[in-house]
């Protein structure tokens, strides 16, 4: 079984509305704080550096 350290954002309140992140050698994983032994999303490190890139420019633009 494999042992993660996830991480919670700086950003999130107090509660169960939050999104922990675990990385490792090859790939990003995504839970929910609400269920963190629920459903475990996958994706590779670009994607999640490409998708984290654009929410930043984003925001630079408001």
């Amino acid at each position: 079984m494999i042992t993660r350290d996830w991480q919670k954002s700086s950003y999130c309140a107090q509660g169960e509305a939050c999104i922990h992140v675990a990385t490792d050698q090859d790939s990003v994983a995504l839970t929910e704080s609400s269920d963190p032994g629920g459903a475990i999303l996958r994706t590779s490190a670009p994607a999640w550096a490409a998708l984290i890139r654009a929410v930043k420019e984003s925001r630079a633009r408001c």
